[in-house]
């Protein structure tokens, strides 16, 4: 069903209520959260419930890595559920000025990813207050350790998809401003080899070196690339030995995954639980695994990217359909059965480094859609 109120109207709504977003968005931005630092994602958790239970129902869920909010709020027909996270990469003190505006563009830690498209939920939500439009019943998750993997979150998640008839997340767009219908999963092993050590110049013949044996293990996980299906493999942190005189014992590398189907990531997961060492005398531990599961577009996944590329074109904007290699929270939902959405945040660039940006002209469009898209979405079937 068509949204009652003309694009236009709701566009001139983000654009005259912009202000009190900003405010909103530099108060959360210059509160530091660095993932794993409990301290400083309490402040924010608390900011948070102030903000959210205007709107809705806030429930606190503690976690071994901060708080998890939960919110929800009534609505009619099938359920939506919402996916945010407020912990950033950017450790504490290392942005000099935490807020700065330069021309079109917003400067901040955290302000791309992903705290200015956390926040352009409650906007909406206002909005479709403000405009007597109906929404689906919303459950938003607001986690504290998507950066980290959301190792302790992922468990709510999950059971919270169980419920949900849609997903949408609110991450980034690409940096063309298209939403996301595609993620690559991802995957993270730690190899451990186990050697011997000897005196290099008396008898190195004794020693088991397992930095060698580490060696030989980058290489056949470089091997496992697919270049023809943009599998790729990174076996990018190694350790091992502490002296040069000595056959190094012990040694480890970490490996990434990253591979746009199930399939293609189970052959690399399968491959390297299954190396054995080159010397027989060494052992190797294995761990890790697929972190997430790629995030593979269904018809219904796209049937929803198609009313919100609807809503876009009525606000005035273009927006495609975007696949990313880096994944988020909507690849556990996606994977799940719920038809997800992401990319739904504002439009900039450079996530996880010290220039990372939002552009402050197309922050009302992005409100704007995901208010239409909510009440487009009290039909969803």
């Amino acid at each position: 069903m068509p949204v009652a109120v003309p694009a236009e109207e709701t566009r001139l709504y983000f654009e005259t209520t912009l202000d009190r977003y900003l405010e909103d968005l530099r108060t959360l931005v210059e509160m530091e959260t660095p993932s794993r630092d409990l301290k400083r994602l309490e402040g924010a958790a608390l900011w948070l419930e102030g903000r959210f239970g205007r709107f809705g129902r806030v429930e606190r869920i503690p976690l071994p890595t901060g708080p998890l909010l939960r919110v929800t709020r009534r609505g009619v027909g099938p359920n939506v559920l919402l996916l945010a996270h407020y912990d950033t990469v950017h450790p504490a003190g290392s942005w000099e000025k935490r807020w700065q505006v330069r021309g079109d563009r917003i400067f901040g830690p955290g302000v791309y990813d992903m705290k200015g498209g956390l926040l352009l939920i409650p906007w909406a939500v206002r909005y479709l207050i403000y405009a007597g439009l109906e929404h689906p019943n919303l459950t938003v998750l607001l986690t504290p350790d998507e950066e980290i993997g959301s190792e302790a979150s992922r468990e709510v998640i999950l059971q919270e998809a169980t419920l949900a008839d849609a997903a949408l997340v609110l991450e980034a767009p690409t940096k063309k401003g298209d939403l996301k219908v595609k993620r690559k999963g991802v995957g993270l092993f730690k190899a451990r080899f186990i050697g011997a050590a000897a005196h290099q110049g008396v008898e190195p013949e004794k020693g088991v070196n397992a930095l060698v044996e580490a060696a030989r293990f980058v290489l056949f996980a470089k091997d496992l690339e697919d270049p023809r299906v943009e599998t790729t493999v990174g076996p990018n942190v190694g350790r091992g030995g502490f002296a040069t005189n000595v056959v190094c014992p012990e040694a480890e590398v970490m490996v990434d995954l990253r591979a746009w189907t199930l399939d293609e990531a189970r052959r690399v997961e399968d491959a390297i639980f299954a190396y054995r060492p080159h010397d027989p005398r060494a052992r190797v531990e294995i761990t890790g695994g697929l972190n997430r599961p790629p995030m593979e577009p269904s018809e219904d996944s796209l049937r929803l990217f198609e009313i919100a590329r609807e809503e876009a074109k009525r606000l005035g904007f273009a927006v495609g359909p975007g696949a990313v290699g880096g994944g988020s929270d909507g690849n556990f939902t996606q994977a799940k059965g719920v038809p997800t959405l992401d990319g739904l945040g504002p439009v900039g660039g450079d996530a996880h480094r010290p220039s990372e940006h939002i552009y402050l002209s197309r922050l009302p469009e992005r409100g704007a859609l995901l208010a239409r898209l909510l009440a487009r979405l009290v039909d969803w079937r």
